[in-house]
């Protein structure tokens, strides 16, 4: 080979090496678009409340709609990008989020809310498995996949982190509905830079769309996830068990429905894998655990302790520092130590930091909070980046979507159920505390939906009483945050107990695919 050839050859692998860091650029633009969106609603939820002043069941509706329809749909759209091309339905997805935004900015009703929520939860549901996918199949050597996936996961940590302080910036001098706004300029970016820089990469052997296992899938996982919710807050009505009975069995024929397909919505032999069974567990325990703390921990900073929202913002950034430091190391510490030492490391780390927040109270200090957010952070970092590697390494790269669609799934179920069981339980604990008995009962019935609502409803009443009633709600809701906190605690030492025995042997990989 002549040294014109030499040097051909190696510019060409440099240039093709900087294509696929380009590339992922692109990819966790879209990850930091659901990012955003997901922190940016909890920090806004007191100024929605003032406005919109949804009843305490619509707020629940409205932190988790958007996670019930990303989680019923996610499957099918995983499935739906092997088929179409994964590039054209991360492009497609990203427009249209751009566009339900505008409509969650000007909502007027918490109702419109919800339904725009909704439709949000239809437009992120292309994104996440979309990204995934891309990366294992832009990154064929797997120690560079795993610093993609760790770039990946730490991005979606520091849209936790930007989603806040910005949206503290922009809820400091603009209206609540300017926290969604910031959505479009990433997603116009996203959108122009993408055209040009994302390979299109799909399974050529994938089969047609099945609609009927679409249908099955998406009225399966919300009609359980429904049941679960309106039980946790309602008690087991008929219509609980109405809705559990039929989204039982439409996953049941959904199961049955893939095994008899030649070209399945999902391949349920990947569950054999006890890797990739282990991760996607560990996955959905892990957000459950977590949810329920991160949508009210907001709430907690500017109602109880008074914050505006651009402290509350700021005051949450160690957990995405953290995130953001373990999840560029994950792979590599995966390699030298073991799958199942870093996972359930950080799931106990996780765990241990939920019940160290068992003891706050209004005057808690920032020290006990924010170190208690780093731990949580550093864990995060470690087990999802980790098991998202796991889950993508089990699967032929035509699976990609699939498999990703999956461990989203399992994060966004995780999500909805969390905030419908603790949130419940924060709930339940809140709508307990006792009134002044010289509060009017139209007051007191306001006071306690939320408790953006007793706060709103207080300035009706005397300036004696109203801090009376307000320091009663204040201390109901941090006795809910304390027992949701002890809850999620004992669920995540539990999941790195089974992490560390069902990710036994495994291994990441280390071999160049060809």
């Amino acid at each position: 080979m002549t040294r014109t050839e030499q040097l051909h050859r190696g510019t060409g692998a440099e240039e093709k090496s900087r294509g696929r860091w380009l590339a992922l650029s692109v990819l966790v633009l879209a990850v930091l678009l659901v990012a955003v969106d997901a922190t940016v609603l909890g920090l806004a939820t007191p100024s929605l409340s003032e406005d919109l002043k949804p009843s305490g069941t619509q707020l629940l509706w409205i932190g988790d709609i958007y996670s019930f329809v990303i989680a019923g749909l996610l499957v099918s759209m995983g499935s739906l990008g092997d088929r179409i091309g994964r590039k054209k339905l991360l492009l497609t997805g990203a427009t249209a989020f751009g566009a339900v935004s505008v409509l969650n900015a000007y909502a007027t009703s918490p109702e419109m809310m919800i339904v725009a929520r909704a439709l949000l939860g239809v437009a992120g549901a292309t994104l996440m498995p979309s990204t995934l996918a891309l990366i294992r199949n832009i990154f064929h050597d797997p120690r560079e996949r795993s610093l993609a996936i760790g770039i990946w996961g730490a991005t979606a940590s520091a849209g936790a982190a930007i989603g806040p302080v910005v949206g503290g910036a922009l809820l400091q001098h603009f209206w609540w509905g300017s926290v969604f706004l910031i959505n479009l300029p990433v997603m116009i970016a996203l959108v122009l830079v993408g055209i040009r820089l994302l390979p299109e990469s799909k399974n050529p052997v994938a089969g047609p769309w099945d609609l009927l296992s679409v249908a099955l899938s998406l009225v399966g996982v919300i009609g359980v996830v429904y049941a679960v919710k309106e039980a946790a807050t309602h008690g087991a009505t008929a219509g609980v068990w109405i809705a559990a009975a039929l989204g039982a069995a439409c996953l049941y024929a959904f199961v049955r429905r893939q095994f008899a397909l030649a070209s399945p919505l999902l391949d349920m032999r990947l569950f054999k894998h006890r890797g990739f069974s282990g991760a996607v567990l560990a996955d959905l325990l892990t957000v459950f655990g977590l949810s329920g703390l991160v949508f009210f921990l907001s709430q907690f900073f500017q109602l109880v302790q008074g914050r505006d929202p651009l402290e509350a913002g700021l005051a949450e950034l160690p957990a995405a520092i953290g995130a953001v430091a373990t999840g560029l190391v994950a792979g590599k510490y995966a390699r030298r130590y073991s799958v199942r030492v870093i996972v359930t490391g950080g799931l106990a780390a996780i765990g241990l930091a939920l019940a160290a927040l068992t003891v706050i109270h209004r005057e808690t200090g920032y020290p006990l909070l924010g170190a208690a957010l780093l731990v949580v952070g550093l864990g995060a970092g470690f087990s999802f980046t980790v098991t998202a590697d796991v889950i993508l390494s089990s699967v032929p790269k035509e699976q990609a979507g699939s498999a990703s669609a999956v461990s989203e799934t399992a994060y966004e179920l995780g999500a909805a159920l969390g905030i419908a069981l603790l949130g419940s339980v924060v709930t339940g604990v809140y709508q307990g505390f006792t009134a002044p008995a010289s509060v009017p009962a139209p007051v007191a019935d306001a006071a306690h939906e939320s408790l953006g609502g007793a706060v709103e409803a207080a300035r009706a009443l005397d300036p004696a009483t109203a801090h009376t009633m307000v320091g009663a709600a204040q201390d109901a809701f941090v006795d809910g945050l304390r027992l949701a906190s002890g809850v999620g605690a004992a669920v995540l030492l539990a999941t790195a107990a089974a992490a560390w025995f069902l990710l036994r042997g495994q291994e990441l990989q280390d071999g160049v695919e060809h």
